[in-house]
């Protein structure tokens, strides 16, 4: 690949009176860094962030006035490909266009009243400096013998600078809607050795977690030297680097020495998934202390966490939430590492409800829900991955084009603002409409369908469901959800017309897929799960369903063989139908497939595929194997509303009124869980010891919880008073004892 260094623009300019308020207007097509006498501005990194550019762009505002002085002072800025015209998944670069631009413009205003624009044009002028090229995919390459000293303060010597060029670019500016990717954490290896023999100048970091971002590294070599630094998730059989899993994304750094004493090295327009660095090209063998990784995320706000007294959930949990930190860089991605990092639909729409407990994610879905309508066709359709790229398909299918309601009502029940419905309202009945189209005799993706029929139970164990099945499941899913939004609203026609259709549909899966004595068509664990979770079976023929389902489980030596759409459903069905000993026992199974075989192995975040890797098998087919893959992080939310017990009302949204029910299982004595809710915090911790079950509360202000023992617990008491099993209880702290049954 050819590559362009990346621009440095500048422009003087001289202010000869008091300033009051000074703020700098600013975005990109690209990735940009804005500086004003010598210093960076703003806390983001890789901003504007990532939208369909021909759709709209996001602008950032930053109060400059503290950098500003009477004199000469000079505005600059650094731009990067980014998204725009850079390597995008596995498709070619210039996905949107070339080179990277930039849009800025500083609005003074003077103490007396006055103003002044000083805005991008052409009076400003470009160079070049340290970095030679970037790409997210591909990383950067800086030579810092390049760099101009002093480019973005005054009196800079611009000799050799050009003129920039002015051009038009068709789109819709928005303000700055979500949060901005940061430099969130700084961790430091855990290790760092030689791989081969001295004078070998290849080591590895290793940085104890599986992490998201870039690495700072300090070094003193001399001018010319130059440096490698590569990334891997995982070390191959003989300890060096795999990289395999990373498909074309060559996610290699290079850096040439100034040779100016000790030297910092840090880019500025990538980011890797990675858990080892090599580093090549040194003179001298390096210590932790040289290398420190950046971790780079959204700037949420962390809002929840569980724990309990098994070691290995705790695990889950940490990489559950190392998940999402890794998949959340301004759009919830697959994954991180190779050749894709795409928005795609059925991992966000699965792990919402996670995603939402770990961190205050309302702004960030909010973001998401408008660029999976910026997605749309003229015919409603959603694509599989927004922002949406060329050649990756129009209609993701059942599951993936469903994140379309269901991301927006997930964030609506957790956060209780209506805004993301009601921007959306129209958008989200042409998509279901869409269905009614597509759908033949109410079977969504029927045999014979010539259009995309979708990716069915992606990654299941050896257990295919029909696509027919799973669409038709979805469609009548997302039409209740759709009837659920529109009394929301208050739109009760709408209410009323979507209720009946997806009733309507729910008779075409029965008639279609369901059997007089229960059995649903396929057999497979996902098809049951569906059926159940989706409310789309006779009252009479749940149960008997239920027990298929267990039975698959049970003959299959109690694992499951769910992929991405049953997987987050399945501990859901077995306690909400009465075998929690069976959501436990999956739960608590350590070989593959489960949530905690990976964990065995040394995972610090979630796979993309059960058996990533095997003591048999070693590693899985490369061309799909990530080791940073939230989807079957989902099981968070279980974690959290049926171990630890908080869950939302059915029909309040918001933690307004929760519902507090742990349910203990698993060999488990403890487990705890909290969060900060629009009210304050929410928590139930228990614990069981002395034949007792201890249940402490927490209820925020201007809230209420109901709360229920678990069926185990009997003369239980709140706050030393005899209370019944079942009880409403309003904001405040709450000690709950009760005698413990135990076998």
């Amino acid at each position: 690949y050819s590559y362009v260094p990346s621009p440095y623009m500048r422009r003087e300019f001289s202010i000869g009176k008091a300033i009051a308020q000074a703020r700098l207007y600013i975005t990109a097509l690209g990735i940009y860094e804005a500086h004003l006498n010598g210093q960076k501005i703003g806390e983001a990194e890789l901003a504007p962030g990532w939208t369909d550019y021909a759709r709209r762009v996001r602008y950032q505002t930053y109060d400059v006035t503290a950098l500003l002085g009477e004199g000469v002072n000079c505005l600059g800025a650094i731009l990067g490909d980014g998204w725009f015209s850079g390597h995008l998944a596995w498709l070619s670069r210039e996905t949107y266009g070339d080179p990277p631009k930039l849009l800025a413009q500083l609005a003074i205003t003077y103490q007396d009243g006055s103003t002044e624009t000083i805005a991008t044009g052409p009076d400003w002028s470009h160079g070049f400096g340290a970095v030679r090229s970037s790409d997210l995919l591909m990383g950067e390459v800086q030579d810092l013998r390049k760099e101009p000293a002093g480019w973005d303060r005054p009196g800079f010597a611009a000799n050799g600078w050009m003129p920039v060029e002015a051009t038009k670019y068709e789109t819709k500016l928005v303000a700055q809607y979500a949060p901005l990717i940061e430099a969130v954490e700084e961790i430091k290896p855990v290790s760092v050795r030689m791989k081969g023999a001295w004078p070998s100048d290849r080591f590895i970091f290793d940085m104890g977690q599986n992490m998201v971002g870039k690495i700072r590294f300090r070094v003193q070599g001399t001018a010319g030297q130059t440096l490698t630094f590569r990334f891997a998730e995982r070390l191959d059989k003989d300890g060096g680097m795999y990289t395999t899993n990373y498909r074309s994304a060559r996610s290699t750094d290079y850096v040439t020495l100034a040779g100016n004493g000790e030297e910092v090295f840090e880019t500025k327009f990538t980011f890797h998934g990675f858990q080892y660095v090599e580093v090549a090209g040194l003179s001298e063998p390096p210590t932790v202390d040289n290398l420190s990784g950046i971790v780079l995320h959204s700037a949420w706000e962390p809002t929840g966490d569980f724990s309990c007294s098994e070691p290995l959930l705790n695990q889950l949990q940490s990489n559950i939430r190392w998940g999402w930190k890794g998949n959340s860089l301004d759009v919830p991605t697959d994954c991180p590492q190779r050749d894709e990092r795409l928005g795609w639909t059925g991992d966000a729409q699965v792990f919402g409800r996670t995603a939402c407990f770990l961190s205050d994610a309302q702004t960030f879905f909010e973001k998401y829900q408008q660029d999976l309508e910026d997605s749309t066709n003229a015919d409603g359709q959603i694509p599989p991955v927004a922002p949406t790229v060329p050649k990756i398909g129009i209609d993701g299918g059942p599951a993936w084009s469903d994140a379309f309601v269901i991301c927006p009502w997930t964030a609506y029940r957790v956060y209780g603002d209506t805004t993301i419905l009601e921007r959306h309202y129209d958008a989200m009945r042409k998509w279901v409409d869409s269905l009614q189209i597509s759908s033949r005799d109410d079977i969504r993706s029927y045999e014979g369908y010539t259009g995309f029929k979708g990716f069915g139970d992606w990654l299941n164990t050896n257990a295919e469901t029909p696509i027919e099945l799973i669409g038709t499941a979805f469609y009548a899913y997302s039409s209740a959800i759709f009837a659920k939004i529109a009394a929301a609203l208050g739109n009760r026609e709408d209410a009323k017309t979507y209720g009946a259709l997806s009733e309507r549909v729910k008779k075409a899966f029965q008639n279609r897929f369901v059997t007089p004595s229960g059995l649903v068509s396929s057999g497979t664990q996902t098809a049951y799960v569906l059926a159940l979770h989706f409310d789309l079976l006779p009252s009479d023929l749940r149960a008997p369903a239920l027990q298929l389902l267990v039975d698959d489980i049970g003959w299959r030596g109690w694992k499951l063989s769910t992929g991405f759409v049953g997987t987050s459903y399945l501990p859901h069905v077995l306690t909400e139908g009465g075998r929690l000993d069976v959501a436990y026992k999956l739960l608590m199974q350590k070989g593959w497939p489960s949530w905690l075989y990976a964990v065995t192995q040394g995972a610090t975040t979630i796979w993309e595929r059960w058996d990533g890797w095997t003591e048999d098998k070693g590693f899985q087919d490369p061309g799909m194997n990530s080791f940073n893959h939230y989807a079957y992080g989902a099981i968070g939310e279980w974690l959290v509303s049926t171990v630890a017990g908080i869950d939302l009302d059915p029909d309040v949204p918001a933690y307004k009124k929760s519902r507090l029910a742990p349910r203990p299982g698993g060999g488990l004595t403890q487990a705890q869980a909290h969060l900060k809710t629009r009210f304050g915090k929410l928590s139930s911790s228990w614990a069981i010891e002395g034949g007792k079950f201890r249940w402490n509360i927490v209820v925020p202000p201007n809230a209420d919880a109901s709360t229920v023992f678990p069926p185990e617990a009997s003369n239980p008491t709140c706050n030393g008073v005899a209370v019944p099993n079942q009880q409403n209880l309003p904001a405040g702290s709450y000690e709950m004892v009760a005698d413990w049954l135990t076998e």
